[in-house]
């Protein structure tokens, strides 16, 4: 079965910062803000998909998250 998906767009200048920001974390497994930019950065992103998620009104919210993640180690296009 095929997960719907959502779609978030960023500016050009949100997309270098978020792929810097993502890079660091690839490379050194750790996640540190080194600007303030990628601080908004990650506010903005978790607005975005907020916007989209009417799932976080759902009593089972938790039960749902930990259904996503399940399905996202197991198929991480999902």
């Amino acid at each position: 079965m095929e997960t719907p998906k959502i779609t978030v767009d960023l500016t050009r200048a949100e997309a270098i910062v978020l792929v810097d920001f993502l890079m660091r974390f690839r490379d050194n497994e750790r996640l540190t803000v080194e600007h303030e930019a990628e601080t908004q950065l990650l506010y903005d992103l978790c607005y975005m998909v907020e916007q989209r998620l009417p799932e976080l009104f759902n009593p089972e919210w938790r039960s749902l998250v930990e259904d996503a993640q399940a399905m996202v180690l197991v198929n991480p296009e999902n």
